[in-house]
């Protein structure tokens, strides 16, 4: 009886030890959730798109006013992000729409910059439609 009791209290440590530390274990070749402690501080000083650029006025790098960020669209590959920006209208009738690599856009002054954008050429570009 004595042995049954020794065992199952030797099995019953192993069981719940390797329980334990495998709850602080990744297991190979999967992903951990959220943002690594690293990775924060980049979180914390890029842009977010609700409270900086969406509705802000996209300027050129002479200060005129090109149009504004309407949307931001993330590739399925999620390797580039594109700003819609709508240039033109009034009310957004007759406005125009084009994706703008996120890339191309600067940050200079509290504004975002499109450099060597004007609104003729962006009207010029090939228009931006929403897939159905």
């Amino acid at each position: 009886m004595k042995r049954n009791i020794a065992m199952a209290a030797t099995v019953s440590a192993v069981l719940l030890g390797a329980i334990g530390a495998s709850q602080g274990q990744q297991v190979v070749g999967s992903t951990p959730l959220g943002v690594a402690v690293a990775e924060l501080r980049d979180v914390t000083v890029g842009w977010s798109a609700r409270r900086q650029i969406l509705g802000q006025s996209i300027y050129n790098d002479k200060g005129e006013a090109i149009g504004k960020a309407d949307d931001i669209i993330v590739a399925p590959d999620k390797a580039v992000s594109y700003a819609i920006i709508g240039a033109g209208g009034f009310l957004g009738v007759g406005k125009h729409d084009v994706a703008i690599p996120i890339s191309q856009l600067k940050e200079s002054d509290g504004k975002i910059v499109l450099a060597g954008a004007t609104k003729g050429a962006i009207k010029a570009m090939p228009p931006f439609e929403y897939a159905r």
